[in-house]
């Protein structure tokens, strides 16, 4: 009976150890994806008001109607042209 219930505490504690380290994991997931959402300047992307050939902010995947980018920080042009362009599908 004895060695029951040494078994029953270290299944216990290995429960526990393994639910603090799940919890823990939870809660460091959710501020490293908010971290990765975050915009860059303009000046760090090379944004500019006018396009660079075909490629514009109006035909690229990052960019959200009327005026946004999913990359750059700020109000864009639709004629714009940043490093980040990638040509929508």
């Amino acid at each position: 009976m004895h060695d029951n219930m040494r078994f029953s505490r270290r299944l216990l504690l290995r429960r526990a150890a393994l639910l603090a380290g799940a919890a823990l994991t939870a809660s460091v997931v959710p501020s490293e994806q908010a971290s990765a959402q975050q915009k860059v300047s303009k000046e760090a992307m090379k944004y500019q008001d006018k396009p660079n050939g075909d490629q514009r902010c109006d035909n690229c995947m990052q960019f959200v109607p009327p005026a946004s980018c999913k990359v750059v920080d700020g109000t864009i042009s639709p004629n714009g042209y940043c490093i980040a362009w990638v040509k929508k599908t």
